[in-house]
């Protein structure tokens, strides 16, 4: 496996940084997940757009253009000749001393590039639909850590992943400080009403399967409303189903107990599905292996 690591390639072993970088030390840092599929990374320039927005809002200068930075994910990709991989893309502050000030960090963020793959969830899962919780662990408060900044400290959601673990389930719902449903561990949570797509709006990550989900469903005539959306219109949803780059498009068939709709991933989840799995061909940047 060959890392990108500040401009060169190194092989796994030899992918070091320091241990007084602010990212290692702090969680001071932004990163994204992308995917790429049948030699395409999907919605690359939206994910390059994001990074760059969470970067800006930390200020981390990265000291290289989004195309550059496009660029070196491609040739990461090609250099592990991987067609259908994850890419992990992380910019970490950089060296500092033991302080908090990041005024103290000296030198260049450290960029750093993994293509590898990845399975998050089971086949089954997709076919039959998954079961999740609602955990105690809150999303965090917009003024807080907003979670439109996909940052390296990811603690809130791996506490509420540990106890969706606990209890012997994959993933979980974290609700905001209002109580309302937030998102999941790592994905966007939808559901279905009455022939309505619903999904929580401000103060979430824009997740781009998320809006890719939102603009299929534009394309299909299928009503979405962006709202305050409470557990109790979870459990009397007639589909739910989450989206993510790592999970894409997973039904969810029962919530805290309580079945959803028929108990089977439902015709509006399935008919997304197959219109997500089209847009992965089409909808990126093309490389050649």
């Amino acid at each position: 496996m060959k890392i990108y690591l500040n401009g060169k390639f190194v092989n796994k072993q030899e992918a070091k940084i320091s241990v007084f970088d602010h990212g290692f030390l702090y969680g001071d840092g932004a990163f994204e997940g992308v995917r790429s599929y049948h030699g395409l990374v999907f919605r690359l320039n939206e994910h390059i757009d994001r990074l760059y927005e969470t970067l800006h809002t930390l200020l981390i200068d990265p000291r290289m253009t989004k195309k550059q930075m496009s660029d070196a994910v491609v040739a990461t990709l090609k250099a592990n000749k991987i067609k259908d991989g994850y890419i992990r893309l992380i910019v970490s502050r950089g060296d500092g001393d033991l302080g908090l000030d990041p005024r103290k960090c000296y030198g260049a963020p450290n960029v750093i590039i993994i293509a590898d793959k990845i399975t998050l969830y089971p086949d089954e899962l997709y076919r039959k639909g998954m079961a999740i919780i609602t955990v105690p662990t809150t999303k965090n408060h917009v003024n807080a850590l907003d979670p439109e900044l996909k940052s390296l400290n990811y603690l809130n959601s791996i506490l509420a992943k540990i106890e969706a673990a606990n209890s012997g389930y994959m993933e979980a719902i974290l609700l905001d400080t209002n109580g309302y449903v937030a998102e999941c561990t790592g994905d966007n949570v939808f559901i279905i009403k009455d022939g309505v797509l619903l999904t929580p709006g401000l103060g979430r990550l824009k997740g781009i399967t998320r809006q890719t989900i939102l603009d299929i469903a534009a394309k299909l005539k299928v009503k979405v409303q962006e709202c305050l959306i409470s557990r109790h219109q979870v459990y009397n949803a007639h589909e739910c189903f989450l989206t993510g780059t790592a999970a894409e498009l997973i039904p969810v068939v029962k919530v805290d107990g309580r079945t959803i709709g028929s108990g089977k991933p439902g015709p509006v989840t399935m008919k997304l599905l197959k219109a997500f799995k089209e847009a992965t061909k089409k909808d990126g940047v093309r490389y050649a292996v």
